[in-house]
C-alpha cells in the first residue's frame, strides 16, 4: 500500500473479493446440493419399492426371455397376499440374465418387478452414487473444498463398487 493512499481502498477491495468468493461458494454449493438431490430423486423411484416392502407382493421371478430393454418370466409368490402370475417384467440390465431366478418386489398396479434384497437395494441407489461422484467434482473445483470432495467421491465410488460386487 502506498503511504499517501487511504486505507479504505484496500478494505473495499478485500470486501469485494470476499463477496465474490462467497458468491462462488454459495452458487457451487447450490449446484452440488441440486446434483445430490437429483441423485436421490432418481434413486427413490425404484428404492421405495425395494426398501418399503410392507404390503407389496414379494416373490421370485425366473427370467425366461429378454427382448429390448425388458426381461420377463413367471412370478412365484413368496409373501402372504401375493398371487402367482404367468408373466411379469423386469428391466433388463447388467443385473438380469435369462435363465436365472431373482427375488423381486412387484410395483403396485401392474406386472413390473424390481430386484429385492441387498443387491436390489444397492442397485436402486446407483443414480445416487453417480451423483455423489459428480458433486465431488463441483465441490473440489467450484468450492475449493478438497477434503469434503474426497469424502463425496469415495462414498459414490464405494456405493458403485459394492453394487457391482453384489450383482455378480
Amino acid at each position: 500500500m502506498i503511504p499517501a493512499m487511504p486505507a479504505t481502498a484496500s478494505t473495499a477491495r478485500q470486501a469485494s473479493v470476499s463477496a465474490l468468493r462467497f458468491g462462488r461458494v454459495a452458487a457451487m454449493g447450490a449446484i452440488a446440493a441440486l446434483i445430490v438431490f437429483a441423485g436421490v430423486w432418481g434413486s427413490w423411484g425404484t428404492a421405495q419399492h425395494v426398501m418399503l416392502t410392507k404390503g407389496r407382493e414379494r416373490g421370485t421371478v425366473r427370467v425366461t426371455e429378454c427382448a429390448g430393454d425388458v426381461c420377463s418370466g413367471p412370478f412365484t409368490p413368496g409373501s402372504s397376499g401375493a398371487r402367482a402370475r404367468t408373466r411379469v417384467e423386469i428391466e433388463e440390465s447388467v443385473a438380469v440374465r435369462a435363465g436365472t431366478t431373482y427375488d423381486v418386489v412387484l410395483k403396485p398396479g401392474g406386472g413390473d418387478a424390481v430386484r429385492s434384497g441387498p443387491a436390489g437395494i444397492l442397485f436402486a441407489w446407483v443414480p445416487l452414487g453417480g451423483a455423489l461422484l459428480l458433486a465431488s467434482v463441483v465441490v473440489a473445483g467450484g468450492m475449493r473444498l478438497v477434503r469434503p470432495a474426497w469424502v463425496l467421491a469415495l462414498a459414490g465410488a464405494g456405493l458403485l463398487t459394492v453394487t457391482f460386487v453384489a450383482l455378480q
